[in-house]
């Protein structure tokens, strides 16, 4: 086997990505603090044709040294806003019909091996504080709460590694 070199991959251009078709997918982050994971999770939402990122609160946002680091161009390729409000932006995004889901270890949680959802249908997934999770108001305003099953000693996964395990798990699941 021989490694690809990176103009062999196929990739497409910046303006292609904004013309292609994606994935019926947003990502709303919840107070991230980590500005490598910020960019993680725009580089992650690239990969899987995401149709648009919040970044919400104290969440930083785009241009940022830190975030281009891990993002590599990502910034660039997806679409992003910028809400101060997390529970105002899934209200709103709820009235625009859109299904609203939390990546969070609650009560009657969904293990996201058993999600599924129409993929005919907008889902917005909120992804919360690296300490804090995604915030309880939040959580109850969402029409779904989805765990990422673990076996393991420890009770969470990085926000970044998180996105990656659902995005992949979620663009698997699309028709």
């Amino acid at each position: 086997m021989r490694k690809l070199r990176n103009n062999e991959l196929g990739r497409i251009s910046v303006s292609e990505f904004k013309n292609t078709t994606k994935t019926p997918i947003i990502v709303v982050l919840d107070n991230i603090r980590s500005l490598n994971n910020i960019g993680s999770v725009f580089r992650t939402s690239d990969a899987f044709l995401v149709e648009k990122i919040y970044l919400c609160g104290i969440t930083a946002t785009p241009p940022h040294r830190e975030i281009h680091k891990t993002a590599l161009g990502a910034t660039e390729s997806v679409d992003w806003e910028y809400k101060e409000d997390t529970l105002s932006l899934v209200r709103a995004l709820k009235s625009e019909g859109i299904t609203v889901a939390s990546i969070e270890q609650v009560e009657n949680s969904v293990m996201l091996d058993h999600f599924s959802f129409e993929s005919n249908k907008k889902l917005a997934i909120v992804f919360g504080n690296e300490v804090k999770g995604v915030q309880q108001d939040v959580v109850s305003e969402s029409d779904y709460c989805i765990e990422i099953p673990q076996k393991g000693t420890k009770h969470s996964l990085n926000i970044s590694v998180s996105c990656g395990v659902v995005l992949w798990d979620l663009s698997q699941k699309i028709k």
